[in-house]
């Protein structure tokens, strides 16, 4: 894990002044209790977590998951992953789809033809256009990835549930919160989206989420 992204105390004051709920959040959660947004910096990682997570609950996927790892050799990086057959990945408790999007991932690492090195040189937009280029990866995978990957201070995933469930609890709204206040908020916490979607996170889940 690497340290906490520089923008981090910036993002704090900046969204605490803007607005009054925000401000109550981060009273709540304060150093040194809080685990800051932090990043593996490992995509071939995030990516094989993220496809393997998919429309399954976090505890079956975290079983899943250590499965794969120790398919792995507790390495997992595309070489290993090379080394798997179908029948071997699918024995981890993986659908046809996400053995497919492993496989898929891995073959494009190993020939170049993913190149994970553009994403820096691409905004928030290019890099999620990019990134939903891979087998089993769409725009909500594509941005858990610029979030906890590539730590984007912008990040605002309306897809996420957690997120508008966190939404509509904080600013007393019904759920699903009405996407023109979604949007409201997003142009009030930029440019540090990311950091306001952590602290909503965090309001309806003790544990701080990572990825």
């Amino acid at each position: 894990m690497t340290k906490v992204p520089k923008y981090w105390n910036k993002a704090k004051k900046y969204l605490s002044k803007k607005d009054k709920i925000m401000l109550k959040l981060i009273n709540d959660y304060k150093s040194p209790a809080e685990i800051i947004l932090t990043s593996r910096k490992d995509i071939f990682f995030s990516l094989c977590k993220s496809i393997i997570g998919q429309q399954i609950s976090v505890a079956a996927a975290n079983s899943v998951f250590l499965r794969f790892k120790i398919k792995c050799k507790n390495r997992i990086n595309a070489k290993n992953v090379s080394k798997l057959s179908f029948s071997q990945l699918k024995s981890c408790g993986l659908s046809r789809q996400k053995v497919i999007g492993i496989k898929s991932l891995t073959e494009q690492i190993l020939n170049k033809s993913f190149n994970p090195k553009l994403i820096s040189k691409m905004n928030d937009e290019e890099a999620i256009v990019y990134l939903s280029n891979l087998k089993q990866i769409g725009r909500w995978s594509a941005e858990m990835i610029l979030l906890f990957t590539y730590n984007r201070s912008n990040i605002w995933p309306v897809q996420d549930i957690g997120l508008l469930r966190a939404i509509s609890k904080n600013y007393k709204k019904k759920y699903l919160p009405p996407e023109k206040f979604v949007k409201l908020l997003k142009k009030r916490f930029s440019p540090y989206c990311s950091v306001a979607t952590w602290y909503l996170w965090r309001s309806i889940d003790p544990e701080p989420i990572q990825y």
